[in-house]
């Protein structure tokens, strides 16, 4: 009964209102800023993964921008790029890939304004540490105050909803699936393994989190991505074909059971629908939790740590993401758009593409992939929400009940149904998306001014843009 209520409402929030307000939202914010994240980010990648981003100093508190980004990344980068986009491509059909290209499009500027806000509104807390993120950038920068500090907490709580359903749950349910799937241990066990490491990781805070996601983030997209180039490198003359469904799906210039222009809106908007939640369930832009984690880096320019994380967009969905989909219309598989159920959703789908090229050797491959993105997702989230759960509560002292609840809940997970998981993380990610989406339209303008002055001075190249 439970789980018909929350996919009912799921469904409620994901109509056309939301797809327009993230997506509208987005292209505002693209035309607004002329265009300057999207054309900026060869520049952005630069500062991303270059030295200054590494360097970490003992004198300030939080962590270096560069293991901001990979936390970031730990955070974004899970089953949304594996089982989300399955899932997306079975749900919507193959032009659920094209919608999720475009709302990452239209992300950069979303992350970018996210994390720019949380940099620029954070605080400094008694331990030395940055705290920030929409809920304090409502609270301090809204022009109604009043309204700023309910939709503030309102926010906070929708966060903390979220952390235990997107960057939890959903992390522990996949990996129980994928392990059952392909190595046989019951879910049960593997989700006490998993829920147990968690807070083994996550008893040593940020400064352990950011360290452990230093390491793990860049290996374990370099592992996937090996496998999945292959497998697209082999299945190569699928390609044209399966690009031509993407496209044709996404517009249904293939008309579907007849051709009935009814049909034919209802099979775009499920597409749209799939594609764009499931995007924003992987990069995350328009949610503001990244924003969380950007407050904690060590900068004092928050233009400059906005093109930081907005990479995130581009590494989790327009290269990770994309390349899964194209695994998948590659591999020539028989799946069937519209039809909801365990077996036939995201990790099966995606072990039967691998298998394709490696056998049985593929369901080994994706299982470690899932495990290994997953757990990296479980571990970045949990510092966003402890973030928005002192906040809700006003207590900084409650973070070790919130690490043992939030260690609990991936064990509850992994024993729960995929279905009611995943409604329930979408259905917290719209409501997440709301207060945020509304906060950065009404700052769109103190946006807008600093980074227009940010470019000039990096035309110019003038002090003391030229030390940064």
């Amino acid at each position: 009964m439970l789980a018909d209520w929350i996919k009912y409402l799921d469904d409620v929030v994901w109509g056309p209102p939301m797809i327009v307000l993230l997506i509208g939202t987005g292209m505002f914010l693209t035309l607004h800023f002329r265009g300057l994240p999207i054309r900026n980010l060869g520049y952005a990648l630069g500062l991303a993964l270059g030295k200054d981003a590494r360097k970490n100093s003992e004198d300030e508190g939080g962590v270096s921008p560069f293991s901001s980004l990979m936390t970031e990344l730990a955070a974004s980068i899970g089953t949304g790029n594996i089982i989300g986009v399955a899932s997306a491509v079975n749900l919507g059909g193959p032009g659920a890939l094209f919608w999720m290209m475009l709302s990452a499009l239209t992300g950069f500027s979303l992350k970018f304004s996210e994390s720019f806000l949380s940099v620029k509104y954070r605080v400094k807390g008694k331990s030395g540490q940055y705290c920030g993120g929409p809920m304090y950038t409502l609270a301090q920068a809204f022009p109604d105050r009043r309204l700023g500090r309910i939709l503030g907490k309102l926010y906070a709580l929708f966060a903390v909803m979220a952390s235990f359903g997107m960057g939890n749950m959903t992390q522990s349910n996949s990996i129980s699936l994928a392990v059952e799937e392909t190595f046989h241990i019951s879910r049960g066990l593997s989700g006490l393994f998993v829920a147990i490491l968690t807070i083994l990781v996550i008893l040593g805070g940020i400064g352990t989190i950011a360290a452990f996601t230093r390491y793990l983030v860049p290996v374990m997209a370099i592992f996937y991505m090996a496998g999945a180039l292959w497998v697209i490198g082999v299945n190569c003359g699928n390609l044209p074909t399966g690009i031509a469904s993407v496209i044709e799906s996404a517009f249904s210039l293939k008309a579907v059971g007849g051709g009935a222009v009814g049909i034919c809106s209802a099979s775009v908007f499920r597409s749209m629908r799939y594609g764009v939640s499931r995007g924003i369930f992987s990069n995350e832009a328009g949610l503001g939790a990244g924003g969380i984690t950007a407050a904690a880096a060590q900068t004092d320019d928050p233009v400059r740590q906005g093109y930081i994380s907005m990479t995130g967009v581009f590494l989790d969905t327009m290269v990770i993401c994309l390349v899964t989909g194209l695994v998948l219309v590659t591999a020539d598989l028989p799946y069937a758009p519209g039809i909801e159920t365990e077996a036939c959703a995201g990790t099966t789908l995606v072990i039967a593409a691998f298998s394709t090229v490696f056998g049985k050797t593929g369901g080994y491959l994706v299982s470690i992939g899932i495990t290994l993105f997953a757990f990296a997702t479980i571990i970045g989230w949990e510092y966003q929400g402890e973030k928005a759960f002192e906040f809700v509560t006003g207590r900084r002292h409650c973070e070790v009940v919130y690490r043992f609840a939030y260690g609990l809940a991936a064990f509850a997970g992994a024993i729960c149904t995929m279905e009611t998981v995943w409604c329930f993380s979408d259905l917290a990610n719209a409501l997440m998306a709301v207060p945020n989406l509304i906060c950065v339209i009404v700052l769109s303008k103190t946006i807008r001014q600093e980074i227009l002055s940010y470019e000039k001075l990096r035309k110019r190249k003038t002090p003391p843009f030229c030390s940064r």
